[in-house]
């Protein structure tokens, strides 16, 4: 009998199954979706496999990311599901030049022409299958119906499709706004297509043949369409048939080993035993309740608030109706004179919360006996203003004060309020009687009802009666508070180690509170909440998120019988003491059944925005939606009437300079990118180049078009906006012709305040340049060169002498030059005196008018209308004036010590502004904060730090591509509502505290205990025993556990990096341990001195030692750059040396252990030999003669030279980037030993190149001009003492037969010079390209690339030179990986593991002799 080939995909949503003959043709094949349970869809396939072919023997191959394991288990081969791909397109469809797959969980594009590549996504799962089901369910239908709906769309609206939660902040607006779902659909669609191009092409181009492949591009003809109009795509250049969602199924099959086989039946009878089951751990959280007599206590004691219920049918009298048309459900209550409740609606709004209303008010007719009058009605929550203009609803109010009015007619005197919606929590503080602060959850809704609905969905069980389940967990699994479509991947783990459903909902519920707490509310004291703590919203009518908040937050808090009613009964509440006394407008009975609805959809023209605009037409009115300023309804007089100097400084700045006309411009055209920098300094650049006779040519202003200009070209999907938009920019300039572009690269600005601790730009503007150089291919094929030295803005002299030298090609003399920065700099001087002219006189208008003004607060590219989405102009609608930070930080002057390290110039301007706030009553200041801008978790705390202490509200908007101003107009109202609340209660404290800090004395050297954070245990064992041998007692804290992550969220913000969040979990887990003296405990941190956020550090842990109550410990500061004073704490010559001898050790056990151990002929030979030369070492740094640890190096190496190993070849992965998550196991996930367990060699640079890196900057900088030539021969003398060191290690390792030495620090900033600029030397900078190029020059080129999600110096030197390596070395497999306590561990193995099949597969055809391109990741 012939042998059946059978390819099983197992992936995130669906499990396919293809059975082909010898001849490669399908014989059988099915596709079912398995609910997360893949086990029991598994079984049922193969069942239907069995019918259909019967039990035939078979050889059989399993693929997919939920296969991974799965196929050990079942004995059988697992094939990476792009390898099964690769088989499948060369065989099927052997003219595709790129393909583009979309899973349920998974997306990828794969290059199979001029040179293979693949992409995958990372750490979202935006834009795939799971989104669009979550998107179709927003709107009450399934993807197919998404498809059908999609059919009859008419206009596109901007959507976020970077997750479905986010997507959700976009698409409620618009269906509350009156939005055809039709063109949604569509706009999803489009979502997903910009999504895919931009997040996963990640710098090369999709061009040629492109086959689609997967589920979502099979069955939605209108996804793949979109796709085909976007590519620009000739018909028959788009490859697809019906078949394409089994390619890897078949691929897969292909592969299978022949040799291997046995019947269907079999395979049936494993998956019925117990142990298939995955390998990674789930971990366990308490039980909400651990035995019944404390769930009757918690249901005794949340019965107690009630709201009393009226008669409808007996009540006679004045009656007064709320509304709160929320994000998903819609809620109304009727009230008598009495505040007693007649009657009640709640439910879905089924994406139609007009129609929803409509039903509600038809059916209250219906009820409301003779005698009873609608007197007045109010309307509250996303859907207000349609909801108010359809039906003539009489008074309207922001959600958070109709929630506020509801809670304190229950609990008078409420000290919090914290309600979770469907789409999103607000958190009130009450202080005297009004609100103090408010916070709302920013872009993302993770956490919210939403989020547990979409869970139920997926299990196919009712919301209601999923919480019930929870209630009865006995072991609910810890899903932390991870992205909603990534958090399906625990969800799918934890049911295969045997977890119920009820654990699952359980775990859920946990997730929810812990998102609330560590992300929104950001409490770090549970008494910061204050005694009454009310809880509300249609989240917590689950006892299960009730029960998990008061474990979370170990308070008891008040839920009333009305908690998913109460913006309904607050708006009702409103409406009564708002009651004039006259007849309610709204509509009557027959006019509310006559009422018709129509709409349609344009395109304003009234300003540069091009909004797309939709009117709602009720009978004679009409509601206009979609318009980011007041021209799309018919004016803005209100805006104008106040004064706006967002928009009039973005005039000042780009409308006010007039280029030469091209007969004058001698030296030509020079295009500058209206982008990053550019918005601080183009008053100085125009005036130069002018001057110089060059014609400045601008980009077009900032908009879509300009954004999907550059798109393909953007090589890290989670850099901020700004930074995408900047691609865009440089291609607009190519297109118009330009002679060459300008973008220099500025390290420092201008210091404006003398006091502040440095004037650094963040890494993106600092660097950016130098992705566009290396990634916009148009650069290249068009010959327009991009001019982006590194130059010293900061300093007169040396920036005259770098322009000199860089623009001697034109022939301009140096006295030219001179003259030309010197106008320059006057023009720029003129330019900050007019933004602080208008200052001035704005804060003298707002006394004179007696109006109110917000500073809103950013960067000085936030200026831009498409990067503020219009938030500036929608400030103004509101009747307030609208200030920059630069037009009155001049005004202020922040007392110090701030807590944080003050080195980044625009921050400097924030703190100075926010001063002004405190001071100036009319003044209140609204900070922008764009998507993935990790600097701002720094800035943002200190903001707070300034503003709350003197009765100002802080407010912080969070802006991306995304351009609905939905979230960002209920935080402005909210913001004003509470303002107004404050009025009559209004204090001032302007005396903002300095922080206290502890010092580490001379006397707490002999008594303290300095507990330090764990990096690399390789390296800090032996680092410890050189400090203690220098009469400190330090302990170096030994690992991290899933507690330690939990811990440090609570206590940093979660937007800063995820190193700091490991470090601070350690220090202050250590510290509640109860293990230590606190009154003899000091904590130790290495504090670099860059334009990193790893500067702050120190300011992270001062700031969580604070919150938990120990800010009397003090925090040494580890560094070379006298940071920070500490008497007690010295790096003396004897320590250093030590420490150096350490550090040396620590690379060459690195060395050796990892070459040797995946080879070892005993196993456990390698790590015995290890340990004993460790605890050798320990000894010898502890007197640190240099005869012991010279003779040490030589036996070491000479041991583990003879250290017996098999003679098999293995792939070698070379392991960089960001220092501690390259470094601490626990960080990568252990990823050296996973490497090894793969089969595999794993290769780590050594640390001391990372001390070596940090000296070379200073002798960079000289080489940009920007440092002098005294600093660049200090660092020299440095080098070479280190080196010193080295020099043995390096002398041995040449001589041995096995291991080889590292390449000195001079030859690496050689290597990097090929493609980055040795003047990227923030973070891990130019080192890390350095670090890349050293493996592939040794033969290492299979690389992991790891880091922080959302590490700025990574987007430029990591991810942002990955094209260019492939381009040069077209052999490097190359993966980036980034690691987050909310990232997919799953995700991150399944992409690891295709970077290894390729490694092994180049490997397999190495010894083969045949030569291949390698795929790379």
């Amino acid at each position: 009998m012939d042998v059946v080939r059978v390819g099983i995909d197992i992936g995130s949503t669906t499990i396919k199954i293809a059975a082909i003959d010898e001849r490669n043709r399908l014989i059988f094949s099915k596709y079912a979706r398995h609910f997360s349970d893949i086990r029991k869809c598994l079984k049922s396939v193969i069942e239907d496999a069995l019918d259909g072919l019967g039990d035939v023997p078979a050889a059989v191959s399993v693929t997919g990311s939920g296969g991974l394991l799965l196929a050990n288990k079942l004995g059988v081969s697992f094939i990476q599901e792009v390898i099964a791909q690769i088989k499948a397109l060369e065989t099927y469809a052997p003219e595709t030049d790129v393909s583009i797959e979309l899973g349920g969980e998974d997306a990828k594009i794969v290059y199979l022409t001029g040179g293979q590549e693949q992409r995958m996504n990372g750490t979202c799962a935006g834009g795939t299958g799971s989104f669009i089901d979550q998107m179709a369910s927003l709107l009450g239908t399934d993807a197919q119906g998404l498809n059908d709906l999609a059919a009859k769309a008419e206009t596109i609206y901007p959507i976020a499709s970077r997750c479905g939660v986010f997507a959700k902040t976009d698409i409620q607006p618009l269906l509350n706004e009156g939005a055809r779902k039709e063109d949604i659909a569509a706009s999803v669609f489009q979502s997903v297509v910009v999504q895919t191009i931009s997040g996963l092409a990640c710098g090369r181009p999709i061009r040629g043949n492109v086959a689609f492949l997967g589920g979502p591009l099979t069955f939605l003809p209108q996804l793949r369409a979109q796709f085909i109009k976007t590519l620009e795509l000739k018909p028959e250049q788009a490859i697809f048939s019906q078949d394409m969602h089994l390619f890897v199924a078949c691929g897969a099959a292909m592969l299978a080993p022949a040799d291997k086989t046995f019947n269907l039946s079999k395979f049936a009878e494993i998956l019925e035993r117990p142990d298939i089951s995955e390998e990674i751990q789930i971990n366990k959280l308490r039980p909400l309740f651990c035995n019944e007599d404390e769930y009757i206590e918690f249901k005794q004691r949340h019965g107690k608030e009630t709201i009393p219920k009226g008669n409808i049918a007996a009540y006679k009298g004045k009656a007064y109706l709320g509304i709160d048309a929320g994000s998903t459900t819609t809620k109304a209550i009727l009230i008598g004179e009495d505040n007693s409740i007649l009657e009640y609606w709640y439910g879905s709004n089924n994406a139609d919360p007009v129609r929803c209303v409509i039903d509600i008010l038809t059916d209250l007719y219906s009820r409301i006996p003779d005698g009873v009058t609608i007197a007045s009605a109010g309307v509250t929550g996303y859907g207000e203003e349609l909801i108010k203009a359809a039906l003539r609803v009489d008074t309207s109010e922001i959600e958070t004060i109709a929630h506020y009015r509801a809670a304190k007619e229950i609990v008078p005197d409420v000290d919090f309020i914290l309600d979770i919606g469907g789409q999103d929590m607000k958190c009130l503080h009450i202080r005297n009687g009004a609100i103090d602060t408010i916070f709302l959850n920013e872009a993302c809704s993770s956490g919210c009802g939403s989020f547990l609905e979409t869970f139920a969905s997926q299990l196919n069980i009712s919301i209601e009666e999923f919480a019930k389940l929870a209630i009865k967990a006995k072991n609910p699994v810890d899903l932390g508070s991870r992205c909603t479509v990534f958090m399906n991947s625990r969800i799918k783990q934890a049911q295969k180690e045997g977890a119920g459903v009820e654990d699952i909902s359980a775990g859920l519920a946990y997730s929810v509170v812990k998102n609330a707490l560590y992300k929104v509310i950001k409490i770090r004291n549970p008494s910061d909440m204050g005694k009454k703590i009310m809880v509300q919203g249609g989240t917590f009518l689950s006892d299960a998120v009730l029960r998990a908040f008061e474990i979370v937050s170990d308070r008891e808090c008040i839920r009333s019988n009305i908690a998913g009613l109460m913006g309904a009964y607050g708006m009702a509440l409103i409406a009564r003491e708002r009651c004039n006394g006259q007849t309610s407008l709204l509509l009557s009975p027959d006019e509310v059944k006559n009422l018709v609805i129509r709409r349609k959809s344009y395109r304003c023209s009234g300003c540069t925005n091009n909004c797309s605009v939709t009117v709602n037409f009720f009978d004679n009115r009409r509601y206009i939606t979609g318009n980011r300023c007041e021209k799309g309804s018919g004016g803005d007089i209100k805006a104008k009437q106040v004064p706006n100097i967002y928009r009039e400084k973005y005039r000042r700045l780009f409308e006010h300079y007039v280029p030469l006309t091209p007969g004058k411009a001698k030296h030509g055209r020079v295009g500058i990118p209206r982008a990053l920098n550019m918005f601080e300094n183009y008053p100085f650049w125009f005036t130069f180049f002018t001057e110089l006779g060059f014609r400045v040519e601008l980009s077009a202003g900032s908009n879509k078009m300009i954004y999907e200009k550059g798109m393909e070209s953007i090589p890290s999907e989670s850099v901020c906006y700004p930074a995408k938009l900047s691609h865009g920019h440089i291609v607009d300039l190519i297109e118009k012709g330009v002679d060459f572009i300008f973008m220099p690269c500025i390290e420092k600005e201008t210091k404006e305040d003398p006091d502040s601790d440095q004037c650094f730009n963040c890494p993106i503007v600092t660097g950016y340049s130098e992705v566009l150089r290396n990634n916009v291919e148009r650069l290249r094929s068009s010959g327009v060169r991009l001019i982006n030295d590194f130059i010293p803005y900061n300093n007169r002299k040396k920036l005259i002498r770098k322009l000199c030298g860089m623009f001697r090609e034109f022939g301009i003399s140096a006295a030219k030059i001179r003259r030309a920065v010197y106008l320059a700099a006057e023009e720029d001087k003129a330019f900050k005196r007019h933004i602080h002219k208008m200052g001035e006189e704005t804060i003298k208008w707002l006394y004179k008018n007696n109006k109110k003004g917000i500073v809103l607060a950013g960067r000085p590219y936030h200026i831009d209308p498409e990067i503020n989405h219009g938030i500036a102009d929608m400030i103004s609608s509101f009747g307030l004036a609208v200030l920059t930070e630069d037009s009155v930080a001049h005004l202020g002057s922040v007392k110090r010590p701030l807590r944080v390290r003050d080195q980044w110039m625009f921050h400097t301007r924030l703190y100075n502004a926010a001063d002004v706030v405190i001071k100036e009553p009319c003044l209140q200041m609204v900070q922008l904060n764009s998507f993935g801008c990790g600097i701002d978790a720094v800035t943002i705390e200190q903001v707070q730090e300034i503003l709350e202490p003197a009765g100002k509200i802080h407010t912080v908007i969070k802006i991306d591509e995304v351009s609905n101003l939905g979230a960002a107009k209920i935080r402005i109202r909210s913001l004003l509502a509470a303002i107004n609340e404050k009025e009559d209660n209004y204090w001032q404290n302007t005396a903002v505290p300095i922080p206290t800090i502890a010092r580490f004395t001379r006397k707490d050297k002999a008594t303290h205990t300095i507990l330090a954070p764990q990096m690399s245990p390789i390296h800090f064992d032996i680092l410890e025993q050189a400090f203690n041998s220098e009469g400190y007692c330090i302990e170096i804290l030994p690992e991290v556990k899933h507690s330690t992550i939990e811990e440090g969220l609570k206590h940093v913000n979660n937007d800063a990096c995820y190193p700091s969040i490991i470090v601070v979990g350690q220090l202050l887990q250590a510290l509640k341990s109860g293990r230590y003296d606190l009154d003899r405990t000091s904590v130790m941190m290495f504090q670099t001195g860059g334009g990193c956020r790893a500067s702050n550090y120190i300011a992270f842990i001062r700031k969580a030692l604070k919150d938990a109550g120990m800010e009397h410990i003090p925090v040494v500061s580890l560094n070379t750059m006298r940071l920070e004073e500490q008497q007690g704490f010295r790096l003396t010559t004897r320590l250093l040396h030590k420490a150096l001898q350490a550090i040396v050790y620590g690379d060459l056990f690195m060395r050796v252990l990892y070459a040797t151990r995946p080879y070892e002929a005993d196993k456990g030979s390698a790590e015995r030999l290890y340990g004993k030369w460790a605890n050798k070492c320990k000894s010898a740094v502890s007197s640190g003669k240099w005869g012991d640890f010279v003779k040490n190096i030589e036996n070491i190496v000479r041991e583990f030279d003879n250290l017996p190993l098999l003679r098999i070849k293995k792939p070698k992965v070379g392991i960089v980037g960001e220092i501690l998550v390259k470094y601490h196991p626990e960080a990568n996930n252990s990823l050296v030993r996973f490497i090894e367990s793969e089969g595999c060699e794993a290769v780590v640079p050594d640390l001391a190149g990372f001390l070596l890196y940090c000296l070379y900057n200073g002798i960079a900088r000289f080489k940009h001009g920007a440092e002098n030539a005294a600093v660049c021969l200090v660092r020299k003398a440095a080098i070479s003492i280190l080196e010193l060191y080295r020099r043995h290690l390096v002398k041995c390792l040449q001589k041995s037969a096995r291991f080889s030495p590292p390449a000195n620090i001079y030859t690496l900033a050689d290597y990097a010079e090929e493609i980055i600029s040795t003047g990227i030397c923030m973070g891990e900078g130019w080192f890390l390209t350095a670090e890349m190029l050293e493996l592939i020059k040794e033969g290492v080129d299979n690389i992991v690339c790891v880091q922080p999600f959302a590490c700025l110096p990574n987007h430029v030197a990591g991810k942002g030179m990955i094209k260019e390596i492939r381009r040069r070395y077209p052999g490097s497999n190359i993966v980036a990986v980034d690691y987050d306590p909310g990232a997919s561990e799953v995700n991150q193995l399944n992409r690891i593991k295709l970077m290894l099949s390729v490694a092994f597969k180049k490997l397999k055809d190495e010894a083969s002799g045949s030569v291949v391109d390698t795929v790379s990741v």
